[in-house]
């Protein structure tokens, strides 16, 4: 997967994970919550990833 696809996959797990959260703060949900922020954290892991492909794409460029 390309670094794009993960920063932008990472974008939307990131933003269902909020709404998740949002929605089980609403109706009083513990699980919602919690799968929320399981699934925002999976998303700033994918964005992480895909910076650090850009970085290590950046770098190898330079050489």
């Amino acid at each position: 997967m390309g670094s794009t696809s993960d920063k932008i996959k990472g974008t939307a797990n990131e933003l269902a994970g909020k709404a998740k959260q949002a929605a089980g703060k609403a109706t009083d949900s513990p699980k919602l919550r919690a799968e929320g922020a399981v699934q925002e954290a999976k998303g700033k892991t994918q964005k992480a990833v895909g910076k650090a492909k850009d970085a290590v794409k950046s770098a190898i460029d330079r050489l």
